[in-house]
């Protein structure tokens, strides 16, 4: 296989810097969800954390280079999960971490950031605008700009989930792997296919935010407008190519799911899992729904990769996705 920017010796070695807390999280066969997907579903639970998603695997490794090297500040942009991930990995290690949001992001998700200790600037825009005062800031100020898949350090924290997926026993079919900015799915995609190459990495994004996806299907970098999606986590609309060149190599596919799909994997999760989760963690519970002869009778994993979620639009979703059941 070609090379992508990641190293595995790399990847091994950010176990060792990572908080434990935030490794070897649960992976279990879920037989209850079985009888309505169609196949043999396994859940790799990313969500049982301070942080409640996988984003703290990445900032883990950022935050443990700046206490070593320095500087100790540092600013990114978020959607919320990377945020609060970087305030409390930053906490910790006596880092000064700026975070730049919407201020129509989620506000569980912007109210956690706060309580972390770090400094929110809200912007009257997308993610993309975020990312835009997060770069100047980190210019003006002269201190470390965190940018999401970009930095190497977010996807090989986040590979360490393949490493151990790779481990698992019984081995699996395919993953499936919500698809927004890249850092998952690359460092995922990555491990998977060195380690597991006879499995199928299948990358899931919204319709509603297709930049990724339609940029992996013609394989150059492809820009959209305005994103449509409950799925915040991954509603980015300008891929980075760095980033697209590796998922290039390791995503065997990437397919996009509709907004009732997304609602009807959450209710899902919770009537058959008893998990609640945000709309980016359902992404895989979808794709199998949309295409359930795919997968029929094979082994499929899908990373629950967050559930920080506004409890009331919560309630719509899951109560849209009953109606819409009915």
């Amino acid at each position: 296989m070609q090379e992508t920017r990641l190293d595995t010796a790399r990847v091994r070695a950010a176990r060792r810097v990572i908080d434990p807390m935030f490794l070897d999280t649960p992976l279990y066969r879920c037989e209850a969800l079985e009888p309505h997907l169609g196949c043999t579903v396994s859940i790799k639970l990313e969500t049982a954390n301070p942080v409640r998603s996988f984003k703290a695997r990445g900032t883990e490794v950022v935050a443990s280079l700046l206490a070593e090297h320095g500087p100790r500040a540092v600013v990114c942009a978020s959607a919320g999960n990377l945020g609060q991930a970087l305030a409390w990995s930053g906490r910790g290690r006596g880092l000064d971490v700026t975070v730049v949001a919407s201020r129509f992001a989620t506000a569980a998700k912007l109210d956690r950031i706060r309580a972390l200790d770090a400094r929110l600037e809200l912007v009257d825009g997308d993610h993309e605008m975020a990312r835009e005062r997060a770069a100047a800031i980190a210019r003006h100020d002269g201190i470390r700009l965190l940018e999401d898949s970009e930095d190497i350090e977010t996807c090989e924290g986040a590979a360490t989930i393949g490493l151990e997926l790779a481990d698992a026993v019984p081995s699996f079919d395919a993953v499936l792997v919500a698809l927004g900015g890249g850092a998952l799915a690359t460092g995922v995609g990555h491990v998977v296919k060195a380690m597991a190459p006879e499995a199928e990495v299948i990358c899931v994004q919204p319709l509603g935010a297709p930049a990724m996806t339609h940029s992996w299907r013609r394989r150059r970098v492809v820009t959209t407008g305005p994103t449509d999606t409950i799925a915040d986590g991954v509603a980015g609309r300008r891929p980075i190519p760095a980033v697209l060149d590796d998922l290039l190599l390791v995503a065997d596919d990437a397919v996009l799911v509709q907004e009732a799909s997304i609602m009807a994997g959450m209710r899902m999760l919770l009537d058959h899992a008893g998990l609640v989760v945000e709309p980016s963690a359902a992404l895989g519970i979808a794709a199998i729904l949309e295409d359930r002869d795919r997968f029929a009778g094979r082994h499929v994993v899908t990373i629950v990769c967050g559930s920080n979620v506004d409890m009331d639009a919560y309630h719509r979703w899951i109560g849209a996705a009953a109606l819409h059941r009915s």
